[in-house]
C-alpha cells in the first residue's frame, strides 16, 4: 500500500535557527525524524540570497548527501507592495518568480511557493499573480519545477481564491502550477500557544482565524488532483500524541482514501521557546505515522476478510 512521504520545513525551527541551531543542526534534526525531505525559506535560509556563495552551495549538496535528504519546497515571496508609493507590476512579479525558479533549480528543489502580497483579509492575492505566473510556465517546465500557491487560513478550499487557481490550471493546461494545502485550514479548536502567546485581542477581528476555520476535510476531494505537496501545519502536540488544534484523526484517513502519496512537510507554528520545536516536530511525525499505520492495517485486514 502506498504511503505518504515525510519532510520538515525549516520554518518549524524559526527562533532556534541562527541562535541555538546551525544549518547542520537543522539537517540532523530533520533526518532524526525519519524524514526524506527538507523545505526551506529562501530569504531566511540562503545566505546572500538570491546569489549564495559557491562554497555554501557545495556544502548544501554535501549535507543533502550526508543526511539522505532531498529538497522539496522552496518558499519565496513576491512582495507586491515593496515600494510604498506603488504596487509591483506584472513584469516585476514575473522577474521575481523567475529569479526564485532559477535558484530553486540550482539547489535541487521540486516546488516553489511564491507568497504574493494580498488585497484583503481572505488572503486574495494581488491581481498580478496570474500574469506573473503565466509568464513563467515555460521556464518552470524547462526547470522541472511546479509553482504552488498556498491555500492558507483564513482561506478555505471552497473559496474564490482557490477557484481562481483551479480555473488557471484548467485554462492553461499546465502541469507546472498546482495547489499547496496548509493543514491549518482544518484547525477546529482555538490556539492556546503561538509565538509569544495569544491574547483575546489577537483572536478578534482580522486575526479571528486563529480560533480555527474548520474546513471540512471532505473538501479535499474537490482539489486533491491539483495538490502534489502539503504543509503539515500544527501548533501543539502533547506527550500523549494528542494534537490540540489539528484533527489528524480525520485528515490522515481522508488523504489515504483519496490516494495522496506526496509529502507531508511539518510546519510547526507554536511556542518558540528554545528547542521546543525539535520535540514538537518529532511528536507530529510519530502521530501521523501511527495514524497511517493504523489506517493501512485496518484496510489490509478488511481486504483479507
Amino acid at each position: 500500500m502506498s504511503s505518504f512521504r515525510y519532510g520538515v520545513s525549516l520554518y518549524s525551527y524559526t527562533d532556534d535557527f541562527g541562535t541555538v541551531m546551525t544549518l547542520a543542526d537543522a539537517f540532523d534534526h530533520v533526518a532524526d525524524t525519519g524524514s526524506t525531505g527538507i523545505e526551506i525559506l529562501g530569504e531566511t535560509s540562503v545566505p546572500l540570497y538570491p546569489e549564495p556563495p559557491s562554497a555554501w552551495i557545495d556544502d548544501w549538496f554535501a549535507k543533502l548527501e550526508r543526511y539522505k535528504l532531498e529538497p522539496t519546497n522552496f518558499a519565496c515571496w513576491v512582495d507586491t507592495r515593496i515600494q510604498i508609493d506603488r504596487n509591483m507590476s506584472v513584469e516585476e512579479g514575473a522577474a521575481q518568480i523567475a529569479q526564485d525558479l532559477c535558484l530553486a533549480h540550482k539547489l535541487g528543489f521540486r516546488f516553489i511557493r511564491p507568497k504574493f502580497g494580498v488585497i484583503d483579509h481572505d488572503l486574495t492575492p494581488d491581481p498580478i499573480w496570474e500574469g506573473s505566473v503565466e509568464r513563467n510556465l515555460d521556464l518552470a517546465n524547462q526547470l522541472d519545477l511546479v509553482i504552488l500557491p498556498e491555500i492558507h487560513s483564513p482561506t478555505p478550499i471552497r473559496h474564490p481564491v482557490t477557484d481562481a487557481y483551479v480555473k488557471f490550471i484548467e485554462r492553461t493546461g499546465t502541469k507546472n502550477f498546482g495547489l499547496m494545502i496548509d493543514t491549518g485550514i482544518f484547525q477546529d479548536r482555538p490556539i492556546d500557544h503561538w509565538g509569544g502567546g495569544i491574547t483575546d485581542e489577537i483572536k478578534k477581528g482580522a486575526m479571528s482565524f486563529l480560533n480555527g476555520i474548520n474546513t471540512p476535510v471532505e473538501h479535499l476531494e474537490d482539489v486533491i488532483q491539483y495538490v502534489p505537496f502539503i504543509q503539515a501545519k500544527f501548533h501543539c502536540i502533547d506527550e500523549n500524541l494528542h494534537d490540540h488544534q489539528i484533527p489528524w484523526e480525520r485528515i490522515v484517513p481522508m488523504l489515504k482514501k483519496l490516494g495522496y502519496t506526496g509529502y507531508l512537510s511539518s510546519e510547526y507554528e507554536g511556542k518558540r521557546d528554545p528547542w521546543v520545536a525539535i520535540e514538537q516536530v518529532r511528536r507530529q511525525h510519530a502521530l501521523i505515522r501511527k495514524l497511517e499505520e493504523e489506517y493501512d492495517a485496518a484496510n489490509t485486514e478488511t481486504a483479507n476478510a
